[in-house]
């Protein structure tokens, strides 16, 4: 095996014990668990600054992020309409039933949909939405005071998944936070500045949470288990929050922003920052589809695992980012994983219900994220073929 190190998890990457997810709104402790193996994330120029002197400069885009192999292979749907799902309506006994048979068409057989009516306060919104902006437009040196620890994981200011001084690069920073519980956070890498970040992050890492809690109880009733099913395997609601700043570029069409992936969480719930479109999913068929973002409206996706605890009547689908020739974009993900004792696999129930039994294995929490970041170190695409009978 290729000599690796070891990367904090859990949440994301960082170590806690069981006692951190024993129940839903209660807080946990810091311990250590097993870590799993993953390699160091190598450090690689600041995309923002390196954009801010290239666009202007009559040059050719770095070799290093000339994607035109992924790029120019694929066609590409624009303007596409995904699902959308009301939540209003889904609490709503006179609609929930129809609303109920929405969302799980959505998660059967796109694994994305908007979600409109979500309930979350404009202000607590557009306030953090003003401080993720905030803080991308600090000088380079004060963003770099957050900056990832070389060999310490995710969290923090920098970029993902470098393991090589060779392999193409996307063209994107970002900033990674552990988020909730409380006791999971690092504040070497909380900005700052602007003052109001902690506060405006935490108000909508709360929302955010009951929203999740709110769609795992609608899941669970449209597959067909009791309401607590799902919300059981992530009891305590983890977080942890990525936001990813992307630099126009003029050769927007030879660059990735983020190269495409599952998501081996749970849910994710997607704001968009800035009013520009960028996201794609790729369909059945192989072609892409960009999603137009609506106006107040999260872009819900179903991750790994939920696909895995469904025993794959739900769909975690292979998702990009593409960037803008002159305008910048941001969008902030929060992810909700599993607490880190859980074991991950079909929920009996469903293998009972499905004439095929099983289609995935069991194994522990911890061991389906070795899998993902071994996946990564290897240059694989989906650790989940490792997870399918």
């Amino acid at each position: 095996m290729k000599n690796v190190n070891y990367w904090r998890l859990a949440l994301g990457n960082r170590t806690l014990s069981s006692n951190t997810c024993i129940s839903e709104g209660r807080e946990g402790a810091r311990s250590s668990m097993a870590h799993a193996t993953a390699g160091q994330s190598l450090p690689v120029p600041n995309v923002q600054a390196l954009a801010q002197t290239w666009n202007s400069s009559g040059e050719q885009v770095p070799d290093r992020y000339v994607r035109t192999e992924e790029t120019g292979a694929d066609e590409v749907l624009a303007g596409g309409a995904i699902p959308v799902v009301d939540l209003g309506r889904l609490m709503d006994p006179q609609s929930s039933e129809e609303e109920l048979a929405n969302l799980g068409s959505a998660c059967q057989n796109w694994g994305f949909f908007q979600l409109i009516n979500h309930g979350v306060p404009e202000e607590v919104i557009e306030d953090v939405k003003r401080d993720l902006s905030e803080f991308f437009k600090l000088p380079l040196e004060a963003k770099k005071a957050f900056a990832q620890v070389p060999g310490g994981g995710l969290e923090g200011y920098g970029q993902s998944f470098v393991f090589s001084d060779t392999q193409k690069l996307d063209w994107a920073d970002m900033i990674y936070l552990m988020v909730s519980p409380r006791e999971s956070r690092d504040r070497r890498f909380w900005p700052t500045q602007p003052p109001s970040f902690g506060r405006s992050v935490d108000r909508y890492a709360a929302e955010t949470a009951r929203v999740a809690a709110c769609l795992l109880r609608c899941m669970a009733a449209d597959l067909g288990v009791p309401p607590d099913r799902l919300t059981e395997a992530f009891r305590g609601q983890p977080q942890s929050m990525r936001t990813t700043y992307y630099p126009p570029c003029r050769q927007a069409a030879d660059v990735l922003g983020l190269s495409p992936h599952t998501d081996a969480t749970g849910l994710a719930l997607l704001l968009h920052v800035t009013d520009v479109q960028g996201l794609q999913i790729r369909r059945d068929d192989g072609r892409w589809l960009a999603v137009d973002p609506m106006n107040g409206a999260f872009v819900v996706s179903v991750g790994d695992i939920l696909e895995i605890l469904s025993n794959g009547r739900y769909k975690s689908i292979a998702h990009r980012a593409v960037v803008h020739p002159d305008k910048e974009r941001i969008s902030a993900v929060m992810f909700h994983q599993p607490c880190p004792d859980t074991t991950v696999g079909p929920l009996p129930e469903l293998v009972g219900k499905d004439g095929g039994g099983a289609r995935y294995k069991s194994v522990a929490y911890m061991d389906f994220m070795k899998s993902f970041f071994v996946a990564k170190l290897d240059g694989r695409r989906s650790h989940m073929d490792a997870m399918r009978i």
